[in-house]
């Protein structure tokens, strides 16, 4: 079956989280094997762990960070992001759409050119030269923004090791580690700007019944309606036990919290309300 290691420009699928230790990263990466590659970011980069670095964006009154945090269904939030060290100038434009357990991907790729102009300069225009599909979603972009008056808010990074399936239409096994963020009010993606780690276990286990010694969020993806047997074999075979983890906002609490030097736990997100609305 012919398959196609990249995320489509725009997708919907099923999105499974979990967090594991890390000592079930090579297990899982060996189980994987047999159905999966290894994508072109991790066979090439050491430890098949390569650099993931988004700027989040929200409104002022911080209205996507609220309504991740009530569990809202219908949620969105937007970022940029692009991989490694930057230096290809690509940055991939990017709108996030939550339905339950269904994601909804849209992607457009900004050429150096167009980064920050999209949002920053009145008169940029989408180029005319773009594939059709490209120019929908950065117009979906474009238009979110401005209707939002998104604002950067906090920059983040971690190391992913990422699979792709070799015997389905779709199918992605990521492995994420070394959780960092910085806060942010400004455009630009300088990855030599201090960062803090955020990476403890509390982040990760927030539930009594969940392994404390997590370190890892494992996500399966794959279409709607099409889980792989394997990923079912897979998440018995390791006992995971389902568990939503949003980046964005957990570098959010932290950083809102004590930024990074210690971690509050879930009782004080109500907290969280007050200081915001002043």
């Amino acid at each position: 079956m012919e398959t196609n290691q990249y995320t489509p420009l725009t997708i919907e699928r099923h999105e499974l989280k979990y967090t594991i230790p890390y000592e079930y990263v090579e297990p899982i990466s060996q189980f994987v094997s047999a159905y999966c590659a290894l994508d072109y970011h991790s066979a090439i980069a050491p430890e098949n762990f390569y650099l993931v670095n988004s700027l989040y964006f929200d409104t002022r009154e911080n209205e996507f960070l609220r309504q991740r945090l009530w569990g809202k269904n219908g949620r969105f939030n937007m970022r940029v992001r692009f991989y490694g060290d930057g230096a290809s100038g690509i940055r991939f434009a990017e709108i996030k759409k939550k339905k339950g357990s269904v994601s909804i991907k849209y992607r457009a790729r900004l050429d150096r050119h167009e980064w920050p102009a999209i949002l920053t300069d009145p008169s940029y225009r989408i180029p005319a030269a773009a594939p059709y599909r490209e120019r929908v979603n950065k117009e979906m972009f474009l238009r979110l923004a401005l209707s939002y008056a998104i604002e950067p808010r906090i920059f983040t990074q971690y190391r992913r090791r990422a699979f792709f399936s070799t015997v389905d239409d779709y199918a992605r096994v990521t492995m994420d580690i070394s959780m960092k963020y910085r806060t942010q009010d400004h455009y630009g993606l300088d990855l030599g700007s201090p960062l803090v780690s955020y990476d403890n276990q509390n982040i990760y286990s927030k539930d009594s019944d969940l392994v404390n010694d997590a370190r890892v969020i494992l996500e399966l993806k794959c279409n709607v309606g099409q889980v792989p047997m394997w990923m079912l074999d897979l998440i018995t075979t390791f006992d995971l036990k389902q568990q939503g983890f949003s980046k964005y906002m957990s570098s959010s609490l932290v950083a809102h919290y004590d930024d990074g030097v210690n971690y509050m736990s879930d009782d004080r997100r109500e907290a969280f309300f007050s200081p915001f609305s002043r």
